[in-house]
Parts: C-alpha cells; structure tokens; sequence
C-alpha cells in the first residue's frame, strides 16, 4: 500500500464537506489512518469515511485550489483497481465503514467521472460491497455517465463553490456555472424524480464563503433556491481558506463567525419559514456575526411576542427562540392528544431551549419572564 500516495490524495480530499459540524479538519483521525475522515449523522452519530481524491490532476484553474492546472507539483492518481484494494483494506479492518469519492478532472469530464464510477461497479458488481458510498460528480459530465453513478452511489453531488454566477466567473474560467454545474444539479434531480432507487441518500452540494465579493444575501437567496428548485435542504458551507500555492494564498479570510451564522440564518430559510427578506442583513447584504440571527429577528420584532405556547400554532411556536422544529412539533402534538402545559420543565423535557424561550413565550397566559425590547 503506498502510503504517501494515501496521505497526498486524502489530505486533498478535506476540502470537500460531508457535513456542516466544525471544520473538515478536526474531523479527520490520526495520521496512522490516511484518509479517514468522521462524518455525522443527523441523529449525532459519528461515521468513519473513506475519503479521498482519484486523482489531483486539473485541468481547471480554480483560484481557491491547490490543484489548479498551474500548480507545478507531482500528479498523482489510483487506478481503479489500486483503489479498490485499499478502501476494501480499510472497510474489513473495521477503519471505514463508507466511501466518499472525489477526483480532479485530468481534462475530459467523463473520462474522471468514469474512474470514479469503475471503482463504485468493482465495488457494488464484483465484490458485493452493499454499504455508504459518496460520489463526487465532475461539472461537464453527461447525463448518461451521471445516471450510472446515481445507479451505483448513495449520494452523489456536484460543488455549486458560488452562489452567484458573477461570483463563480471571480474564481475560474475553465468551468461554466450555468452549464458544467447548475445544469448536471438539475440533471440529478430530474433522475433522481423519474427514478426514486437511484442515489437514494440524494444529492448534495457545497458553496464557498469568503472567497470572492458575494454577500450573506446572495448566498441565502441560493440556498432558497437550491431548496425550492432541487430539493437540497441543506446546502454545506465551507469557509474560504487561502492556501499556499493557490492565486488567493494572501487573501483575508472570513470572520469565523460568519459560515456558523449563514447555517443558523440557512435554517431559517429552509426550515423555519422565514423569508431571506426577514433575516436582518446589514446595508451590505451581510449578517450581523454578535447575535443568532434567530434572536435578533425576535428582538426587532416585539409585537410578535409573547406567543402563548397552549394555543399557538406551528408557525407562531417556531419563531419563538429556542423552539426548533421538532419540540415545535411535539408541542403541537402533545396538544393534539389533550395535553396542557403548565410548567417550563415540561417544555426541557420536550427539547425546548428554556433559557432563550422564556421571555418569549407565556403558559397559560401567564408571563414566564419579561425583555426589554
């Protein structure tokens, strides 16, 4: 097994996220595992992945990549076969329990795609490997070549990087937004409609923040669309890092606030209801980083509050701060079945954030607390 091959292909694979908890490198294990990566679930549970470049051949010029095609360093890659031995190492010793695949793209889209889904075939046909695998889609690959990774993958996604097509022309002039990226997006999903079984984890995708001029807004108003158009329901976010050997190396990085802040304000959007008019933005479009953007619409918006959590609907129920979805849902549910809520504990009990609902809420008509608005 080569080893510096294992470190230099998984090491360049961290960039690409699988989920939004923390950053992707505090996520990897010990440098005695190469290319592990723990991943989490919705429910909390921690995954070792398998993650890793096919190859850190480019033929594009992405500003923000270590690997763009003017980078003088040593290319390497696996051939599909190498591959397979080493994630089959991997899995039966128990290190990983899934795959996440990515590549750079040598020059013909599909003939990078194609090594990606050789590996996930050999896997699936050949040695009847039935767990998690993740493929990265190259922007510019056909419909068909996509169709049969969505056949043998149980996410697929394709990197959105910018929200803006303006903001994605700031970083590369080798790939299209609307045609190399948004139009495979699309692809997935109409695939992914007509054909339920293929991808059944879905697709997913990742944008940039902080490397170009885009504002908080502008990437509110993608992931809103990216939602509404493609049913992604969570678009993950990575932070801008400037990277030596890339154009961008002496680049500000953003504020370590803001990538936390656009989640709490994308869930917001996604899965609260709001609008991305409601989020309050500064005179540049950007969120303001001090405050939950949750909180700080509540705090601008006194005459929607106290809401009485007894009587209230789910509309009213998820504005409130520290009532999520889900205790929003239990509320209403514990309602439905004659439940009466009388006391703070109760609502603990069900998941409600009590310390930041308290001045918002009223039990049984009764103040909890008051806020100076």
């Amino acid at each position: 097994m080569n080893v510096d091959k294992l470190k230099i292909l998984g090491e360049a694979s961290q960039y690409d996220l699988c989920n939004y908890v923390s950053m992707n490198q505090e996520n990897f294990t010990s440098k005695n595992l190469p290319g592990i990566y723990n991943a989490h679930t919705s429910s909390g549970c921690s995954v070792p992945l398998f993650k890793t470049l096919m190859s850190n051949h480019c033929a594009n010029d992405c500003l923000y990549c270590v690997n763009h095609c003017q980078n003088k360093f040593e290319r390497i890659e696996y051939s599909p076969e190498e591959l397979v031995s080493v994630f089959l190492h991997y899995y039966q010793n128990h290190y990983a329990e899934g795959l996440f695949l990515s590549s750079g793209m040598p020059g013909d889209p599909d003939k990078a795609l194609e090594n990606l889904v050789e590996v996930a075939r050999k896997l699936r046909r050949e040695h009847e490997y039935q767990g998690y695998i993740h493929l990265k889609i190259i922007p510019g690959a056909s419909y068909d070549l996509i169709k049969r990774s969505m056949s043998l993958a149980d996410r697929v996604s394709v990197n959105l990087e910018s929200a803006t097509s303006a903001g994605f022309s700031e970083l590369t002039s080798t790939k299209d937004y609307q045609k190399d990226v948004l139009r495979r997006m699309k692809w997935i999903h109409r695939l992914k409609r007509r054909y339920p079984d293929l991808a059944p984890s879905g697709q997913s995708t990742q944008l940039i923040v902080g490397a170009n001029q885009e504002s908080d807004e502008d990437v509110l108003n993608r992931v809103k669309w990216l939602k509404k158009h493609l049913d992604i329901k969570l678009s993950y976010l990575s932070p801008f890092k400037a990277l030596e050997g890339t154009h961008l190396q002496n680049n500000p990085l953003p504020d370590s606030k803001r990538v936390p802040r656009l989640y709490q304000a994308q869930f917001l959007v996604n899965s609260y209801g709001f609008d991305v008019e409601e989020v309050i933005l500064d005179d540049s479009g950007n969120l303001f980083l001090e405050e939950d953007p949750k909180y700080l619409w509540a705090q601008l918006h006194p005459n929607e509050f106290p809401v009485e959590v007894n009587e209230s609907s789910y509309r009213e129920l998820i504005r409130v701060p520290g009532i999520g979805p889900q205790s929003a849902r239990r509320i209403i549910e514990a309602r439905r079945l004659g439940r009466h809520f009388t006391h703070l504990d109760e609502l603990k009990k069900i998941g409600v954030v009590v310390g930041r609902a308290e001045p918002f809420i009223k039990l049984n008509r009764a103040y909890q607390s008051t806020l100076d608005f």
